[in-house]
């Protein structure tokens, strides 16, 4: 054996080559980052949003982008920019589609909730989703009759504010209207005019004004009231965003409660184009200096 052992030498450990797999993994996280940013930015508004106090202009082409299922994505911060960057356009005629949101915070959480905070947040946030399962129930939008500068809302089902009116004698005059409704079943009858934005006072809005309602060709006192001066005092107030298209902001007793929009296809369909041409629609209201 010449002094040698009869083992056999262990054969080398072949190495797996490195440079491969240290490319692979990079490449396949740069792919998933590129795949999510194209997602998120085909489901976003291409809106640039200014610094708290700042404002930037909106273009044709960015206003064209704005949804009104888009706006409920928003916080409200960025609702109110949007809003303070319109100007009233011209008042509407005729009838629009409506649908309302309740303003959230950065948070995601409507605002309300984020005021309140804890339990007591939760259960305001349980509150505000039933008030808007409620007013999507009953409300589908608002009827502008623009030569006679009113308003009215279409309502879907009167009996449904029921809860609202606990006197015996409402709730009997409540039946009446819902056995007896008005054409089209329109009801909160409003002033319309141009007034100066509880928002942004830098140019006017369009004003829907119900305090003087008990005074408007077609008022029932059921259940019309409960919005007037005697009942909830709203006050809404809109912009316009593209033709056929309003955002909305609305008020009780002066303090802010809800977003809202008005959406009209066929006047969006015919103005559409000459807006995207940068063709001015005219102006109702003040549009500022």
């Amino acid at each position: 054996m010449n002094g040698q052992t009869g083992a056999t030498a262990p054969a080398p450990i072949r190495k797996e080559p490195r440079l491969l797999k240290w490319l692979i993994i990079p490449l396949v996280v740069v792919l998933i980052a590129i795949g999510a940013f194209l997602v998120w930015r085909s489901r976003s508004i291409s809106v640039t949003y200014a610094r708290y106090g700042a404002s930037y202009p909106l273009s044709p082409k960015q206003l064209m982008r704005i949804t009104p299922q888009s706006l409920k994505k928003l916080d409200q911060e960025q609702v109110d920019q949007i809003y303070a960057r319109l100007t009233a356009g011209p008042i509407p005629d005729g009838a629009y589609d409506g649908d309302l949101f309740f303003p959230k915070g950065a948070s995601g959480q409507k605002r309300l909730g984020e005021i309140v905070g804890g339990l007591k947040g939760v259960a305001a946030d349980l509150e505000l989703t039933k008030l808007t399962l409620l007013g999507e129930a009953l409300w589908k939008g608002k009827v502008f009759y623009r030569d006679q500068r009113v308003l009215r809302n279409r309502i879907s089902d009167v009996n449904l504010f029921k809860d609202f009116f606990p006197d015996p004698a409402d709730q009997q005059e409540l039946q009446a209207a819902k056995e007896h409704p008005t054409p089209e079943n329109q009801y909160f009858p409003a002033k319309l005019y141009c007034g100066q934005s509880l928002l942004d006072s830098r140019r006017e809005s369009v004003i829907i004004d119900y305090a003087f309602t008990d005074e408007l060709p077609g008022y029932r006192r059921i259940p019309d009231n409960l919005a007037g001066r005697e009942g909830l005092i709203v006050r809404d107030e809109i912009r316009m965003v593209r033709p056929g298209f309003y955002l909305g902001r609305a008020y009780m007793g002066g303090t802010f409660i809800l977003n809202f929009t008005l959406y009209n296809k066929a006047v969006a369909d015919q103005g559409s184009s000459a807006f995207l041409n940068n063709v001015k629609l005219p102006e109702d209201c003040w549009v500022g200096y």
